[in-house]
């Protein structure tokens, strides 16, 4: 470990400076916005203050002009009131008028400033006039006259040409008569003179508007302010102020704030107090007030600077009290960072010794640190050499994974599978050597082609739209022009850096596994001898005609004398007959409908759309057609006739199970009569005739269920290597009145129809039971049978585990069967039952196994332990090549899946050597052991500790031998 060349040469700023220079930056800032905060506060307060003080300036002068407006009244009314003064103005005698007022005159000159008075009569003609002031024609005298006339109130008035003057106007009364006025005027002197010691300011009176100048010196008029100064203090230094004032803004925005400037060195504060416009607001007068605000201007900047003096001293105290609090912590921690270098390179044994051991007392974070760069470069050695220590491990790893690499190349290359990869594009990257040899092709000629070019026609697709695993079947013509069927398997690969998508596909050549199942779906659907259709479809085709609704007939056919065929030519005559009569059906009338093989010499007919007449006519014509195929074999000839038996749908039955019956029923009724060979059941008939069995056997069920008087017997199953018993199968008899045993398939349908299956199949169970508790020490073992709507009683297996437990007898000597068209028919139930069965312990066995193929597919999922092959392939094997196939292929089938089989109806010698050979472990017939009751079978009688008062119990179907 090193430390990079980047760091080794970059210059560093010390920490303890940047944390310095970053507080010095804060503490500054700090200082300069408490400054400003300052120095902002002393000047809007010293704001404040001159605008209160300007407020109160104005209201000073407006008042004082007041009260010099109303003392020039007093004076006027004064004047007015003299008894010598009414009487000449009432005649019109201006010399007596002048006589009357000439004592007055100095006195209001001298005394109160009166600068001019004027006597005028009700006209406005003058009669009288002392001093000197405004040219009457600047003054509004016969308005005054006019006004005061009207209201005998006097007026005040300001009027500013030349100068300013105030005016007032009193009446002259004689007899409580207005007979002419007293006008007296005076200067604005003594207002300015109280206006600057009030203000304490320099004052100047500004008069703008029209007004005639040509006696006013040039340097007073203010062109931008329109008016000139008419009175002004301490010109010389007040003159240049008002003339740069003009400059800065119009004379009505110092009514609402004063102007502050700097002129020459000195701060000066500018304000105006408006006096009253003349009436006819030709002109109006302002008092233009100058103050010196330098001292406070230089005591607020004073103050301002103490505050960032005071700043800037409390910042420095701070920063050195900083660089000490930070002087020594710095230095540990350059310490420490002079040392990462030094651990960065693996000097370990360097870090610890030049890093102390101590322990304060109070640690704080650079102790932390400290104690963590110690931990650290423990902890780094350590990683060091795990690091060199796994090094050695993955190059030992790589060595390893070369060598799976030409494993799995070899394996590849040997595997007998297509095995293809394909990149993002669909194209091939890689191929197997199986893959190359299929196709007959080498290897650049395929990299780089479509998959789907090569395996199938088509346009290629996007790798990307395969991005889960996916199953598809595919054909590849091969050169040898032969078609192949390949599953294959597609499973998306890693992304490569580029994002992009890749797959890996691996085919399987299934041509022969497909070849099989349509083989064996049509053995499913088909009888192999005759290759008609068998009972399940002919049954199912039936339901969806009745799911319809339609209307129709079933013919049921069984050819006649067929066994004296069997017996008299042989069975492979008999074949031979079922074919001829197979093709002669198909050939005339395989268009009306579906024809069909139930077993033995039995033949269905189902007629959709067919009415009674259409029934009978097919009948008649398939007696027509057997009479005349003159059948003959080794010298002999067979004359061939079937009875039919007719049933309508949906008039006798709504159930594919009904329209059988009844069909079986008429067919029996023309086996017994020996004119016609066909059969139309009709309706009072076939209800009667069903109804009164049903209720006979029904009865018979229940009754036997509750006096116990149902037998077991048994039929051993015999293990053909060596002979030996051990496996019995139990069969169930009904005892008749007269001590008789009535065979099962009288019974056991009525049971099945009736719903009393399920309490048939407990009582077997139950009984079963106790006889296996008195045979297991002989290690004997029981085969009971199940009927399939034991497969749907949901209590099946807590029954069998309480019979269990109540007879003390060994599951794993009990073996129930069920039938093959039962399982497959509702596989998942059977399957859950079987289970459930093998849970407790017992064995199970699929029964007549081989009569639905389709079952095949459903072998390796069912749990049973035994197959049962049924019959029908064993009685035919000497004579029956297709028969030797087949029991080959469920013998092959069930040892593959781990089962035993089991040969049924073994009924002559010339068998055991065949099953022998095909590996069938076990055999049951009347050649190898009939039915035989128990006390006769096991030398003792049944229950003889059962108590026969017991309610029964349902449970399974059972065996009709």
């Amino acid at each position: 470990m090193t430390l990079p060349a980047s760091l080794r040469t970059r210059r560093r700023l010390s920490l303890t400076w940047r944390v310095i220079a970053l507080s010095s930056l804060l503490l500054v800032g700090l200082v300069t916005l408490f400054t400003w905060l300052g120095h902002d506060n002393l000047t809007r307060q010293f704001q404040e203050s001159r605008n209160q003080h300007h407020e109160r300036q104005q209201r000073e002068i407006r008042l004082a002009l007041l009260r010099s407006a109303e003392n020039l009244r007093q004076l006027a009314g004064l004047a007015a009131a003299s008894p010598r003064l009414g009487p000449p103005l009432e005649a019109g005698n201006a010399e007596e008028v002048e006589e009357a007022l000439a004592s007055q005159w100095p006195t209001l000159q001298l005394e109160a400033g009166i600068d001019e008075i004027r006597v005028v009569d009700t006209q406005g003609r003058p009669m009288g006039r002392w001093g000197s002031g405004q040219s009457e024609g600047r003054l509004p005298i016969q308005a005054w006259v006019q006004q005061i006339m009207d209201t005998e109130i006097p007026i005040t008035a300001l009027r500013c040409a030349t100068d300013c003057q105030q005016y007032a106007a009193v009446p002259v009364l004689v007899n409580g008569e207005s007979v002419g006025l007293v006008v007296l005027s005076r200067s604005l002197a003594d207002v300015t003179r109280q206006a600057r010691e009030v203000s304490n300011a320099e004052v100047a009176l500004l008069v703008a508007g029209s007004l005639d100048s040509r006696d006013l010196p040039e340097e007073r008029h203010l062109a931008p302010w329109n008016g000139y100064l008419l009175a002004l203090t301490r010109q010389e230094e007040s003159l240049p102020v008002l003339q740069r004032a003009a400059g800065l803004g119009p004379v009505s925005a110092l009514l609402q704030a004063p102007l502050q400037l700097q002129y020459q060195g000195q701060y000066l504060e500018l304000s105006a107090v408006r006096m009253d416009e003349d009436a006819d607001r030709r002109s109006t007068g302002y008092f233009l007030l100058i103050s010196d605000i330098s001292a406070q201007i230089q005591a607020i900047n004073e103050d301002t600077r103490t505050l960032l003096g005071v700043g800037l001293a409390g910042w420095i105290a701070a920063e050195l009290l900083l660089l000490m609090i930070l002087l020594r912590p710095m230095a540990r921690l350059r310490r420490i960072a002079g040392l990462l270098p030094t651990l960065a390179s693996g000097g370990f044994d360097d870090v610890r010794a030049a890093i102390p051991s101590v322990r304060h007392r109070l640690p704080d974070e650079i102790d932390v640190l400290e104690g963590t760069t110690l931990e650290l470069s423990q902890q780094l050695e350590m990683l060091e050499l795990e690091v060199q220590e796994r090094g050695d491990q993955l190059a030992e790893r790589v060595e390893e994974l070369a060598q799976e690499r030409d494993f799995v190349n070899s394996l590849l290359d040997t595997a007998r599978v297509f095995i293809i990869a394909q990149d993002s594009r669909g194209r091939i990257s890689l191929i197997n050597d199986y893959t190359r040899a299929m196709l007959d092709l080498d290897e650049p000629s395929l990299l780089g082609r479509h998959f789907v070019d090569v395996f199938e026609a088509g346009s290629p697709s996007l790798v990307g739209t395969f991005d889960t695993p996916q199953q598809e079947e595919r054909t590849l013509q091969t050169p040898d022009q032969h078609i192949h069927t390949i599953a294959w398997y597609h499973a998306p690969l890693p992304s490569g850096t580029d994002g992009s998508m890749s797959r890996i596909s691996v085919g399987l050549d299934i041509t022969e596994r497909k070849a099989a199942e349509a083989r064996l779906t049509w053995l499913a659907e088909r009888d192999p001898l005759t290759e008609l259709y068998n009972r399940r479809y002919f049954q199912d085709a039936l339901q969806k005609a009745l799911w319809h609704e339609s209307r129709g007939a079933v013919l049921l056919l069984d050819l006649d004398q067929f066994k004296d065929v069997n017996e008299l030519s042989g069975h492979h005559v008999g074949d031979r007959l079922l074919r001829e009569v197979t093709e002669t059906l198909l050939l005339n009338l395989g268009h009306r409908g579906v024809i069909a093989r139930l077993g033995g010499d039995e033949f269905s007919l189902l007629l959709e759309h067919a009415d009674e007449d259409q029934a009978v006519q097919v009948a008649q014509y398939i007696d027509q057609l057997l009479d005349s195929l003159g059948f003959r074999a080794a010298g002999r000839r067979h004359r061939v006739t079937a009875s039919i038996g007719i049933a309508l749908f949906p008039i006798h039955g709504a159930t594919p199970a009904d329209l059988m019956a009844s069909a079986d029923v008429a067919m029996y009724k023309a086996k017994e009569n020996g004119i016609q060979h066909w059969h139309l059941l009709s309706r009072t008939e076939n209800a009667k005739d069903e109804l009164q069995e049903r209720v006979y056997w029904v009865e018979r069920v229940r009754s036997a269920l509750a006096e116990d008087s149902f037998e077991l017997m048994v039929q051993p199953i015999m293990r053909l290597e060596d002979r030996d018993v051990k496996h019995y199968e139990v069969l169930l008899r009904m005892r008749d009145a007269d001590g008789s045993l009535v065979s099962p398939s009288c019974f056991i349908p009525i049971a099945e129809r009736s719903g009393q299956i399920v309490q048939v199949d407990r009582w077997v169970l139950r009984h079963s039971l106790r006889l296996l508790s008195q045979l297991q020490e002989r290690g004997i073992s029981l085969a009971v049978n199940l009927s399939g709507p034991s497969l749907h009683d949901e209590g099946l297996k807590q029954y069998l585990a309480d019979e269990l437990a109540a007879s003390g007898a060994d599951p794993h000597h009990l073996i129930l069967e069920v039938t093959e068209t039962a399982a497959v028919t509702d596989f998942s139930t059977a399957r859950g039952v079987l289970q459930a069965v093998r849970d407790l312990g017992c064995r199970t066995a699929l029964d007549d196994f081989g009569v639905g193929f389709s079952s095949f597919h459903y072998l390796g999922q069912l749990p049973v332990d035994y197959i049962k092959i049924d019959g029908s392939f064993i009685r035919s094997l000497p004579i029956s090549p297709e028969s030797r196939v087949i029991v080959q292929a469920i013998a092959d089938i069930a040892a593959g899946f781990g089962k035993q089989a089991i040969a049924e109806f073994v009924d002559q010698e010339a068998l055991l050597p065949m099953l022998k050979s095909y590996g069938i472990a076990f055999g049951q017939g009347f050649h190898l052991g009939k039915p035989a009751p128990i006390h006769q079978a096991f030398g003792f009688p049944l229950f003889s500790t059962l108590d026969s008062q017991e309610p029964p119990y349902p449970s399974s179907s059972r065996k009709r031998e």
